[in-house]
């Protein structure tokens, strides 16, 4: 999330000193936030990887790896790496090929309260085999939009953290319900009310 820890805190103390009630709050989530919170929800194994089916210690397996968000026309896009190892399973060798290719899944932003989601997800690129499609499909189609769920109140209850020290106020956010999304090519744009109180 881009803040100007700073600016921000003079610019909410100017707006809402000695007041609770609500007020427009835009907040810019980057794209490296969401890269970032999809590694750490999601893609937090060994080597960055998510196992869809077996492991790394089972002779066939599918596994997705190098997460990218990208944003463009009007969705948030995750380009994905796909490797499979795909067959039967026959004294400890996986008979069968393998298969290493790109994946893209986009999504829709969503405003969930106080959190930014993820809906209607839509497959971009897919491969030509069936029986691997039958594997991601639900994988992209649930897990993808699952993981990039921010909280944008949390994120900026925390910046808030130490306006004491670097204003010599305490501003802290009571509440905040997002109204509407925008993506940009750097940002999504988060638009809500927020109660905001300066002590």
């Amino acid at each position: 999330m881009i803040f100007h820890t700073r600016g921000l805190l003079i610019g909410l103390f100017c707006t809402v000193i000695g007041m609770t009630q609500a007020h427009a709050v835009e907040l810019k989530v980057a794209r490296q936030t969401l890269d970032r919170t999809l590694r750490q929800q999601l893609f937090s194994g060994q080597y960055g990887r998510y196992y869809i089916k077996g492991s790394a210690q089972t002779p066939c397996y599918t596994y997705a790896e190098s997460p990218q968000v990208l944003f463009a026309q009007g969705r948030v896009a995750v380009q994905l790496h796909v490797v499979a190892k795909v067959g039967k399973t026959f004294g400890g060798s996986c008979l069968g090929f393998t298969l290493s290719l790109p994946v893209v899944v986009s999504v829709m932003p969503d405003a969930q309260g106080e959190s930014v989601g993820f809906r209607d997800a839509r497959l971009d690129r897919l491969s030509n085999q069936p029986e691997l499609n039958f594997l991601l499909t639900p994988f992209l189609n649930r897990q993808i939009p699952s993981s990039m769920k921010v909280n944008a109140a949390d994120l900026l209850r925390k910046a808030l953290a130490n306006s004491t020290t670097t204003s010599g106020y305490k501003i802290a956010l009571d509440k905040l319900e997002i109204r509407s999304i925008d993506v940009t090519p750097d940002n999504l744009v988060v638009n809500g009310d927020g109660s905001i109180s300066v002590q």
